[in-house]
């Protein structure tokens, strides 16, 4: 059975096991794909690539609720008000 791997390197569990920051470090700032019995078990995300994930998810949320606010009528606030 095919199996599509969403990234350039791969490692399999022993690896990881065996020496965890080197896996990390074979995908220079990318997703490795850790590998059981050849097939994709878990990807390790390392902490850049994860924040830069998270912040690229919370720009698309915002801006979905920005596009869904969309020409809704204006309420002028004083800052005095605030």
């Amino acid at each position: 059975m095919a199996h599509t791997v969403l990234a350039e390197t791969t490692a399999s569990v022993s690896e990881l096991k065996r020496n965890p920051m080197g896996t990390v470090a074979a995908g220079e700032g990318a997703p490795v794909a850790i590998l059981n019995r050849n097939e994709p078990a878990f990807y390790c995300v390392p902490a850049k690539a994860y924040e830069a994930l998270l912040n690229r998810l919370e720009d698309l949320e915002l801006n979905a609720i920005a596009n869904a606010r969309q020409g809704q009528a204006e309420i002028e606030v004083s800052l005095d008000d605030l």
